[in-house]
């Protein structure tokens, strides 16, 4: 995209009208605000309903399979942004792809709510994963267009912008959770159906007005030529696919376990090769080829980060559901409940920091440095996990406020690197893969949750000062290391802070 196009652009929205900044972001704030109430409400009680026996309304897995899937079910909902993303640069433009995106994610809620087999199930997930690649990394990058690249609100606007999400993410867990796993999970997962419904009808009803032009203009649009030569490889692809599951799945030899490690080479390779891509694309300019140099460790740090706060979903919710007390000053908590302590703190402190990033302006930390703090309070959040094993023993409950601290931890490690990743995304990317550089932040994500669908393997509650241990450790020697390359990351960045 042009920087001609891009003046244009933020030209056509409406600069002010939502707490000083672009009318849009009411649009896209609360679109996706409903989008996450859907999703992570269907999170809280998706491990639980995976491994629940059938007799308490659950499938019956094993809970260590249960793990791997919902570790892998992650990360390919963050993988599908790359679909998601080149389709919005290559055929649909960002708002359309918004727009099937919610259509998807809501049919993939009504099929869970739906009783019926684990055929249904992955069904869902299919569903899910493909509408989640479509509007989660493109609604991301409308928030960037409204916004110059000089403008010093943009920090502060996705901020913003993450509070909305985790908004939705704090109220979710505790209306689909409570409803979901104190009288059924298939009602909680039609909750989660209605509020992705509510976030399309806002989007489609608002965008008009709010938007102007951002998200309707395709970045790398395909020739006539090319276009019919893509559609052909898609079919042909998905006819491959569908010919080699029917035969590898009864012979036994596409099994949970296989699919699993063929995800967690996914997940580093596609990453790997999209570096590569917009590295050597003639479409790429010398400066914008050093400012991906400049973004491959902070992907890695992103990796990092994204590895331990994931955990919530998995070994962290079966802590909470296994060892925890729940019994706590006179109530009974839903392990389910904990998910929302993560949203919680970051609508508490989101507006702290966006409030600090402005107030210091030329003078606050930069990007590099924002990412190490980030990796540091995250390998912090998980070393205050073994102070408890450690008093208490692996055989005894855990007072529930452990676990509270160390979400409270790790927020502050969000807090430094989730919001300032999406701004710097949004300008270190090369125009021609505008959308397609949000999905590589997103796919750090999908790696992260790729490789815990491998280490939560080794998770027990014998291992567990191990684990914390070695996890959090890792986490803060790769912090330390960033900080101590961050001005030379800087240099490459080309201006940008």
């Amino acid at each position: 995209m042009s920087s001609i196009n891009r003046q244009k652009i933020v030209e056509s929205v409406p600069q002010k009208g939502f707490f000083g900044h672009p009318k849009g972001l009411f649009t896209l704030f609360f679109t996706e605000f409903w989008e996450r109430f859907s999703y992570y409400g269907m999170r809280a009680i998706l491990v639980f309903y995976m491994y629940y026996s059938v007799s308490k309304g659950g499938l019956g897995i094993d809970e260590s399979l249960a793990l791997s899937i919902m570790s892998i079910y992650g990360s390919l909902v963050y993988m599908s942004g790359v679909i998601g993303g080149w389709l919005a640069d290559r055929i649909f433009g960002t708002s359309k792809s918004v727009f099937y995106g919610g259509i998807l994610i809501m049919l993939g809620h009504i099929v869970l709510a739906i009783p019926g087999s684990i055929s249904m199930f992955f069904i869902s997930m299919v569903l899910i994963v493909l509408g989640t690649g479509l509007l989660k990394p493109n609604v991301s990058t409308i928030v960037g267009d409204m916004y110059s690249e000089q403008d010093n609100r943009r920090d502060a606007g996705f901020t913003i912008f993450v509070m909305g999400i985790n908004m939705g993410a704090f109220l979710s867990p505790l209306i689909v959770g409570t409803v979901g796993m104190n009288y059924n999970f298939h009602l909680g997962f039609g909750i989660a159906a209605v509020g992705m419904f509510l976030g399309i009808l806002l989007f489609v009803f608002t965008k008009k007005k709010n938007l102007g032009l951002a998200g309707t203009i395709v970045a790398n649009p395909l020739s006539p030529a090319e276009r019919k030569k893509t559609f052909t490889f898609i079919g042909l692809g998905v006819v491959v696919l569908a010919i080699l599951c029917a035969i590898l799945i009864p012979k036994g030899l596409l099994t949970f376990k296989g699919f699993i490690n063929l995800v967690t080479i996914l997940g580093i390779l596609i990453p790997t090769t999209y570096f590569v891509i917009m590295y050597r694309s003639p479409k790429t300019t010398d400066v914008e080829r050093s400012r991906i140099l400049a973004y491959i460790p902070l992907f890695i740090a992103a990796v990092m980060f994204w590895s331990i706060q994931e955990q919530g979903s998995t070994i962290l919710a079966n802590y909470a559901d296994k060892r925890t007390q729940l019994d706590f000053a006179g109530i009974h908590i839903s392990p389910a409940w904990f998910q929302s302590l993560n949203p919680l703190f970051i609508i508490i402190f989101a507006p702290i920091f966006a409030w600090m990033w402005v107030k210091l302006g030329k003078r606050q930390p930069s990007v590099p440095q924002k990412f190490s703090f980030g990796l540091l309070f995250a390998g912090l959040s998980f070393l205050v996990i073994l102070v408890p094993v450690y008093l208490g023993g692996a055989d005894s409950l855990v007072n529930p406020l452990w676990l509270v601290l160390s979400y409270l931890i790790c927020v502050f490690g969000e807090l430094c690197l989730s919001p300032v990743g999406l701004s710097a995304t949004t300008k270190l990317a090369p125009a021609a893969f505008q959308a397609q550089t949000m999905s590589l932040w997103f796919l750090a994500n999908a790696a992260a949750q790729a490789l815990n669908a491998q280490v939560v393997k080794f998770y027990t509650p014998e291992t567990e000062m191990t684990y914390f241990g070695v996890i959090g450790g890792v986490s803060i020697l790769l912090g330390i290391i960033l900080l101590m390359l961050a001005p030379k990351i800087q240099g490459f960045m080309k201006g940008i802070r």
